[in-house]
């Protein structure tokens, strides 16, 4: 009886033993792989440049002082728009995309720019986006701006909208709002005082743009319980999203390099969303 025991007993340390090993062998197999193993190497480069628009059209909610207006189209600023050209163009762009509606037909203007003509107009879409695309031969100049989905609402449901908006107005007694106004506010200064290029490199850092979307998390957006946040999601992130929505309706392959040239506050969540995106690369300004 003893030795059946003995026996089993020895069965049962084998089969352990076997069990132990094949535990060992998977346990060996299992590979924690990278997330980013499953997405292709090589994506679409984007090139995001955040700027201050040159035409001061005033419709933002911090204004330039007259005295701190610059003119691109006067020395010395001329000769530093050139070098901030020559700088960008480093990115080798094969697509150009600007802040502009698709309404407002901008390949019409591009055509005739090419032929010469609006090289006096002062804003950045001209400036930059179309002298550069007509420095590399392209042929599409792409209006990526959109309208917000609060407008769109607004047709529907005016008083709906007219409420979540109300005292939406940039002028909070938050004091983390006045510490990003004050900001705001002192850089409108920096192009008259400042390079143009060293300028744009401060403003298309991390640190600014982090600075440009954490100036939206204060201030109205803690309006009520969440009204601020809910206004904010169906005007400025709406917009911006969809802005990038029109991003990827662009014809593209991975070896397309997409230049962008958008408003500060634009480029500040245009960069969260194409860091974060599976699709493209997000190409550091300041790395050129």
């Amino acid at each position: 009886m003893k030795k059946y025991i003995i026996i089993a007993l020895g069965i049962l340390v084998i089969l352990s033993c076997q069990k132990t090993e094949e535990k060992k062998s998977l346990e060996k197999e299992i590979i924690l792989k990278p997330y980013s193993s499953y997405y292709p190497k090589e994506k679409t480069k984007i090139l995001v440049v955040g700027t201050f628009h040159f035409s001061y059209p005033g419709l933002d909610a911090t204004k330039t002082n007259n005295d701190d207006k610059i003119d691109v189209l006067k020395e010395p600023k001329k000769s530093e728009v050139t070098e901030l050209v020559e700088y960008i163009k480093q990115f080798k762009p094969t697509k150009v995309a600007i802040e502009a509606k698709p309404s407002w037909n901008m390949n019409k203007d591009y055509k005739e720019y090419r032929k010469g003509k609006h090289r006096d107009v002062r804003n950045e879409s001209y400036q930059l986006g179309m002298r550069i695309a007509n420095d590399f031969n392209l042929d599409t100049i792409y209006s990526v701006d959109a309208k917000s989905f609060d407008e769109d609402l607004s047709k529907v449901n005016p008083k709906l909208i007219e409420e979540l908006g109300k005292d939406y107005d940039f002028k909070s007694e938050d004091p983390f709002y006045k510490m990003v106004k004050k900001s705001f506010d002192e850089s409108t200064a920096f192009p008259a005082k400042e390079n143009l290029l060293k300028f744009m490199k401060h403003m298309n850092t991390i640190e600014g743009h982090r600075n440009n979307y954490g100036a939206y998390l204060i201030g109205d957006f803690k309006l009520d319980d969440t009204r601020g946040a809910d206004f904010l999601s169906i005007w400025w992130y709406n917009r911006n999203l969809r802005i990038f929505r029109k991003i990827q309706q662009i014809d593209q392959t991975k070896e397309d390099r997409i230049l962008i040239i958008m408003g500060n506050g634009h480029a500040s969540v245009l960069r969260h969303l194409i860091e974060y995106s599976p699709e493209y690369e997000f190409v550091e300004f300041n790395s050129l």
